[in-house]
């Protein structure tokens, strides 16, 4: 009976403790967020939004006003600069604006594409005449030595994409990894952990391996059941490893942070860095090598 008033007098003495508190959070500032690509032989293109508050109520109205429209943007690989036009995209009958790449005005034929060894440079003027400034090298490729499947140990046909890599002898090297499965995956996906440096493996060669990584809500089968995250016998895998600067770098690794984080009491909090200044977002550049696996 004692060690239960006990209980009930702490129960009370806590409970008297409550106190309700209201915070006052500030306002979340929009700001412009800019995702932008450069890429070996391919035009370069920028997508331009607006952030919103994390408590900002979100529908239809709200992501449709996202998309900043109307704005100046100028892109130099160093030799020429050039003028990138505003793309209306139709997706399922809505008009989607905000995407910029550099076309000629009149027959839309590109002006500008990615060269290896070059540094981009983006200069944005928004209609409200904000002014958003970027830069970033497009490095030169680094190809694996080689790549195969290899089954994981008691998964019977499920396994990992394996490569073996031999680092350039100079820092600051640093690495994307894509994957995606011939007529399985509409685009190439990058797992958690996919943007690596060479702070610890410089001018080392060694190998290493890699998960299949998915599309966050995904509701194929394949990434709800055993499967998910694997790859299988009878996959044909195209990988597409990146060369990528130090920015791309550092984004890509916070923003993964990030999400692998989300939602966790025992995660660190941090902001994820950006190269973009004036603004949000990344302005990335991948230098692609591609090779083939047949998961045999």
């Amino acid at each position: 009976m004692k060690k239960i008033l006990y209980l009930v007098v702490l129960a009370v003495v806590f409970a008297s403790c409550e106190k309700n508190i209201t915070l006052d959070l500030p306002q979340g500032e929009s700001k412009v967020v800019v995702d932008g690509y450069v890429e070996t032989g391919l035009p370069p293109y920028i997508v331009l939004s607006r952030s919103s508050g994390y408590f900002d109520p979100i529908n239809a109205s709200t992501i449709n006003n996202l998309p900043e429209s109307g704005a100046s943007i100028f892109i130099s690989d160093g030799l020429v600069t050039v003028a990138m036009k505003e793309i209306d995209t139709t997706i399922n009958g809505t008009v989607i604006r905000g995407i910029y790449a550099p076309l000629d005005s009149a027959t839309n034929f590109p002006l500008m594409f990615g060269t290896p060894g070059r540094t981009y440079s983006i200069t944005i003027t928004t209609k409200s005449g904000e002014v958003i400034t970027s830069s970033a090298k497009l490095q030169l490729p680094v190809a694996l030595d080689s790549t195969w499947f290899q089954v994981q140990e008691n998964k019977d046909s499920l396994g990992f994409a394996w490569a073996h890599l031999t680092d350039p002898d100079t820092l600051e090297n640093c690495y994307r990894w894509f994957a995606k499965r011939i007529t399985k995956d509409e685009q190439f996906i990058a797992p958690f952990g996919s943007a690596v440096e060479d702070k610890f493996i410089n001018g080392q060669s060694f190998d290493f391996a890699y998960n299949r990584g998915k599309i966050q809500n995904s509701t194929a089968d394949d990434d709800n059941n055993i499967e998910d995250g694997f790859f299988k016998k009878g996959d044909t895998i195209i990988v597409k490893f990146c060369a990528v600067d130090r920015g791309t770098f550092e984004f890509w690794r916070d923003a993964e942070n990030q999400m692998a984080n989300n939602g966790s009491p025992f995660a660190v909090p941090s902001n994820v860095k950006s190269n973009v200044k004036g603004g949000l977002g990344v302005f990335a550049t991948y230098s692609p090598v591609y090779d083939t696996i047949y998961a045999k």
